[in-house]
């Protein structure tokens, strides 16, 4: 589809591009603050998950954008908001966002940023087909339906809350969970591009006027402040009694999750080339965004905030305004990190109830899950083939029965040092290496004129 895109569509494009640096200072502000409202919903969710500091996200997303653009040469009109695709990781190392524990787990993120630096460098050495023939949709799919599912009970659990407010929690959550779905189906231009921060904003209303807000920490916390504090960051973790057994269980655990998000990392690109109409697979090409996104994630990480992606929500607004303009997402950069030295803003956000969490989040993991069925669906996986029918059999087995067994992941120990794995985590690995090994691999992946719209996948957090 890209190779084959016709002079006239590529015309439309560029008069799109130059009517936007035609728009003027103050719209383009406006368009970039458009662009931060529709990755904010889904960007602090993840922190309200985790127990990560709101403020470092915003701060770090902003940040993580304006390097991957000078990675990319300001070619590819992305802006990168919080995966949550490692979710799952964060709940395994830290499965109360214990604050002590949280930098573990974000060491391990920091680490599986490295994956990508090496599909970066895989792909600028081999080309794609072959890179991608050890990661086809037969593993990547069932890994991301496990992530959703491993997932589930913890959107429950939040829904939830004991005592005389359980049926009021279950009502906010109820509100969160309509008014994502409304403004999905029924939403209009922007609505419909912003659905959580939508279901978000909806349903803390309602909890204000049901009382289940506390505004203490509101009222105390100052208007300017530092985004994070050191013992957040991962160097923390260094500088004291150092846990080397949940370091080596956090990498065991959360490297592999970046298989995934980098497959749909591609299918994010793809779908930004499609929007704008300029192959960005080819140029500035995979190997550049790749190394833009592991490197935002690492900066990430290794201060405290959740891991980075390019978000679908953005290329949704591209779409909509029809200016694609890099300049306009940058400005969207500038203004998460304005608003990340507002500890009262933060504040705010994390008043937020936990049913209201539990309400967005029951439609985000279930949606997790959904883009991998739509992976293995998109990509006509035949499942009358024995091999792939084994496949996705045991990654979902692995990757679903040990996280639900009684301990909750394999545990063993070399020398000193207790190393835990995850089921999402033995799952991958385990279906990497049936894929390699067992014959009948055929799979050929699709770059430059052969990718359609068809082979765009979407990523893990995306509505």
């Amino acid at each position: 589809m890209l190779g084959s895109m016709s002079m006239n569509k590529q015309k439309i494009n560029n008069e799109a591009i130059y009517d936007a640096r035609k728009l003027g200072k103050g719209k383009m502000v406006v368009l970039g603050l458009q662009h931060m409202f529709a990755m904010f919903g889904a960007t602090v969710v993840v922190p309200l998950i985790t127990g990560l500091s709101v403020s470092s996200t915003l701060l770090f997303a902003g940040l993580g954008t304006l390097l991957f653009h000078l990675i990319t040469k300001g070619k590819v009109p992305a802006f990168l908001g919080s995966s949550f695709a490692f979710l799952a990781g964060y709940a395994t190392i830290a499965p109360k966002g214990e604050a002590n524990l949280l930098p573990y787990a974000c060491f391990g993120v920091a680490c599986a940023s490295v994956l990508y630096f090496i599909l970066s460098a895989l792909f600028k050495a081999f080309g794609a087909h072959r890179v991608m023939k050890f990661f086809p949709p037969i593993v990547t799919g069932p890994i991301i339906i496990a992530i959703g599912l491993t997932l589930a009970p913890s959107a429950i659990n939040n829904c939830e809350s004991s005592g005389d407010n359980a049926g009021l929690s279950w009502i906010v959550a109820i509100v969160a969970i309509a008014i994502i779905i409304i403004c999905n189906i029924f939403g209009k231009g922007m609505i419909k591009i912003i659905p959580i921060i939508c279901g978000v904003l909806g349903s803390y209303v309602v909890a204000v006027c049901l009382g289940l807000v506390d505004f203490t920490s509101v009222a105390k916390a100052d208007w300017i402040g530092l985004p994070f504090t050191y013992d957040q960051t991962v160097f923390s973790i260094f500088t004291g009694d150092t846990d080397w057994g949940l370091i080596t269980t956090s990498i065991i655990t959360i490297v592999p999750i970046a298989l995934a998000t980098m497959v749909e990392h591609i299918g994010d690109v793809s779908a930004i080339s499609s929007t704008i109409g300029k192959n960005c697979i080819a140029d500035p090409g995979l190997h550049r965004t790749l190394l833009g996104d592991g490197a935002a994630t690492l900066l990430a990480a290794l201060f405290g905030a959740p891991a980075n992606t390019t978000y679908g929500e953005n290329t949704g607004v591209l779409n909509l305004t029809k200016v694609f303009d890099s300049r306009v997402i940058r400005i969207a950069a500038f203004f998460a990190i304005l608003f990340s030295f507002s500890p009262k803003f933060a504040a705010i956000v994390t008043s937020i109830p936990s049913a209201t969490v539990g309400g967005v989040s029951l439609v985000l993991y279930g949606m997790i899950s959904s883009v991998g069925v739509r992976n293995i669906v998109e990509n006509k996986i035949d499942f009358t083939s024995m091999r792939n029918v084994l496949i996705m059999a045991i990654i979902l087995v692995l990757a679903l029965g040990i996280t639900f067994s009684t301990a909750g992941n394999i545990s063993f120990t070399i020398g000193s040092v207790t190393i835990q794995l995850s089921g999402l985590a033995v799952g991958s690995l385990v279906g990497i290496i049936l894929n390699a090994i067992i014959p009948g691999n055929d799979y050929k992946f699709q770059t430059d004129e052969d990718l359609g719209a068809n082979e765009i996948q979407k990523d893990t957090r995306e509505m």
